[in-house]
């Protein structure tokens, strides 16, 4: 990994840390609106900043956009319900007695995952107010070859988001929510960045997992099928691009999957899209790990795709 690239872990550390689970994003598009307010002068071009008429998400536009990045900026995480009993926000990893972080109207809350009677229940001192959010506490960790944390999926996408800002002359990016919960504010982005701007182009950044055919060191996966099917006219495009650009990169099918670029295909906007993500291992877990090969091979390629499209 580079120098430049380690130093701007620090950043990414901090994004895996705060506490924004699906339908609780709040949190991280103030921290994305302060880094930009402090950042922003010293980037090739400032942008127009989209808050409004997007919830709790955030729309960046550099110069003329010809594509947009969408990043999700939700994780997977647990409500709580009745005597302490959690409700599942998306699909977490539920397996270990994994600690988990809150917030109150009193204050921090925490306590281990528990498992019984087919239920997942919080153990804590006293019973929490239902609605509640939690999500796994923060433990980030380097260990070349490997980076460990909990919610790399997904502000790990959003810190590739964060550092393309710095070079980005014409693009957009889009921070989107909910993703993990069946889907978010991509559509109304789209529609924005369609009526206002002609944008018809989209790369959906985010995290894959590591399978038979995708694996750890091999670069950045370019997604050619999930659950979903992109337009093969335009991934093509994205592979010889890919190609050209001498960046370490796999090619990913699978039977199943979803990410942002579901919800684009199903949105009423010619908008094309294809997946370009790091593949982790121990997905939804409190262990994500990837390879930081692929880590500087995602940043590249995003460089290079969005320069080039």
């Amino acid at each position: 990994m580079g120098t430049a690239t380690f130093q701007a872990m620090n950043l990414l550390q901090q994004l895996t840390a705060l506490h924004g689970p699906s339908g609780n994003e709040s949190t991280i598009k103030s921290f994305i609106i302060n880094y930009i307010m402090e950042r922003s002068p010293l980037w090739k071009v400032s942008p127009t900043i989209i808050d409004q008429g997007v919830q709790d998400g955030l729309l960046l536009v550099f110069g003329e956009p010809r594509t947009a990045v969408y990043a999700h900026m939700d994780t997977v995480g647990f409500m709580v319900a009745y005597q302490n009993r959690l409700s599942c926000l998306g699909s977490p990893d539920v397996d270990g007695k994994w600690l988990l972080n809150g917030y109150t109207s009193k204050g921090a809350v925490s306590g281990h995952l528990q498992h019984g009677d087919g239920m997942l229940s919080i153990g804590c001192q006293g019973e929490l107010p239902r609605g509640t959010t939690l999500c796994f506490a923060p433990a980030f960790s380097i260990n070349p070859p490997y980076l460990t944390s909990p919610y790399l999926d997904n502000r790990l996408g959003v810190w590739v988001a964060l550092q393309l800002c710095q070079s980005l002359q014409n693009g957009a990016i889009s921070f989107t929510t909910h993703e993990e919960h069946r889907g978010g504010t991509a559509q109304n982005m789209a529609r924005i960045l369609f009526e206002t701007y002609g944008t018809n182009q989209a790369l959906v950044c985010d995290i894959t997992w590591v399978t038979d055919g995708v694996i750890h060191g091999g670069g950045v996966a370019i997604s050619l099928k999930d659950s979903y099917v992109p337009r093969k006219t335009f991934t093509d495009k994205i592979v010889s691009l890919a190609e050209a650009s001498g960046i370490p990169y796999q090619l990913e099918v699978e039977h199943s999957g979803g990410s942002d670029g579901s919800t684009l295909q199903a949105c009423p906007y010619p908008v094309d899209w294809c997946f370009v993500g790091a593949p982790e291992r121990h997905a939804h877990s409190p262990r994500e790990t990837v390879h930081l090969h692929d880590v500087e091979s995602m940043l590249a390629m995003y460089k290079y795709l969005m320069e080039h499209l």
